[in-house]
């Protein structure tokens, strides 16, 4: 907010006469007018009296040099740590005294932590760039936070199978692409072909059993136990041919250790934006199922034990400037919610329908979600059972 400050003019000092009436009073020097005042500098935001500011986040998640900015910019201390998914976050909060001021969240994980008090209100008043968030895109949160009182939004993108295209055609042999993209990961037909040049899955509960529940035609966040069933015995099928469950995946994909993969759409484009920096003659490309991706809106989020609250909102308004959201965007390859930051983002980014999806592919997403506390362990009984082959 800019102030102006007006600068006062001193008038001239009236003469006052002294000696004989009939004498002139020499004329007194007239008085330098005062310097225009500075104009005062934009009040700043509220900070706490700890410069310090705690961040858990995603690995890989981040434009570089961005806390480095925030950190010059407020005086702040940023202590950056990171997790490899959604269940280490939970851990970490339902254990209490985190140690954090902001955690990066899925919206639809999210849901049973805000139904637990795990989050603190978000103070609106203290962002002033929060209006850069386009209303619609936060209507999709409001499904599982409602009134929007708990989450921004960080970046989104899709759950979605990539390929090695290259390795993929040698190991299929001939035999044509399936129609939906996700019969290489999830049919025993290509499976049993691909675990030649390796498959990797996201080792996350919560990532991949929605698509598993979607893909046998059962909804994405169902909460009767005989669904789940009826999914991981379709996951049984597969599992001989997985190599890895992976935390890493671009750097398993980048350096080649899978050719299929289930995976985060960013994390997808990154991978193959290394192997091209690296030389590699291999195209790593980003599938869109007919039958749709599963969408995922990280967020930001504030522990209700966070220590340095005020330094949190410094930064999630920090963060929603719009030049941080297209480089968010350009370096990350994740879409936004921010609509000031869109012109900022590069033509190739932008015409890359992995990243900013045509209205039909939209379509076809699978919408975001979240199970309840109650269906957890049927959730993660599930998936171990999967991961162990058993």
């Amino acid at each position: 907010m800019k102030k102006q400050v007006l600068a006062l003019a001193i008038a001239a000092v009236l003469l006052s006469a002294c000696g004989k009436k009939e004498e002139a009073a020499p004329a007194a020097a007239p008085v330098a007018a005062a310097p225009a005042a500075e104009p005062a500098k934009p009040a700043g935001p509220v900070l706490d009296a700890e410069k310090t500011l705690n961040i858990y986040n995603w690995a890989d998640y981040i434009p570089e040099g961005m806390v480095a900015a925030f950190e010059k910019e407020f005086g702040i201390k940023v202590n950056y740590n990171t997790f490899e998914n959604n269940e280490a976050l939970h851990a970490k909060l339902v254990a209490g005294n985190s140690g954090y001021d902001i955690v990066i969240p899925t919206a639809g994980f999210a849901k049973k932590q805000i139904d637990g008090g795990l989050y603190q209100p978000i103070d609106k008043t203290k962002i002033s760039n929060y209006a850069n968030l386009d209303s619609k895109f936060m209507e999709k949160i409001a499904g599982v936070d409602p009134d929007n009182k708990h989450l921004v939004p960080w970046a989104w993108g899709f759950n979605t199978v990539g390929i090695n295209k290259q390795k993929v055609e040698k190991a299929l042999a001939g035999m044509p692409m399936p129609e939906n993209a996700w019969d290489l990961v999830l049919d025993p037909k290509y499976t049993n072909k691909l675990k030649s040049c390796g498959i990797a899955f996201l080792d996350s509960p919560s990532e991949i059993l929605p698509v598993a529940l979607h893909h046998v035609g059962k909804p994405a966040y169902s909460e009767d136990p005989a669904d789940f069933k009826l999914a991981g015995e379709m996951l049984a099928k597969v599992r001989p041919d997985i190599r890895i469950f992976s935390s890493t995946m671009i750097d398993d994909i980048a350096s080649g250790k899978a050719c299929a993969f289930v995976g985060w759409s960013g994390d997808i484009n990154i991978a193959a934006g290394r192997v091209k920096e690296m030389g590699g003659k291999d195209e790593i490309v980003a599938l869109l199922p007919t039958t749709g991706g599963l969408v995922f809106i990280d967020t930001m989020a504030i522990p209700k034990d966070a220590k340095h609250v005020n330094n949190a909102h410094a930064f999630i308004d920090f963060y929603l400037r719009g030049e941080n959201s297209a480089l968010m965007a350009n370096e990350m390859s994740y879409s936004t919610a921010n609509t000031a930051g869109l012109a900022g983002i590069k033509d190739e980014i932008k015409s890359n329908d992995t990243i900013f999806l045509n209205p039909e592919n939209m379509a076809r997403l699978i919408p975001t979600g979240g199970y309840s506390n109650e269906i957890s362990s049927v959730l993660n009984d599930t998936y171990n059972a999967f991961k162990r082959g058993r």
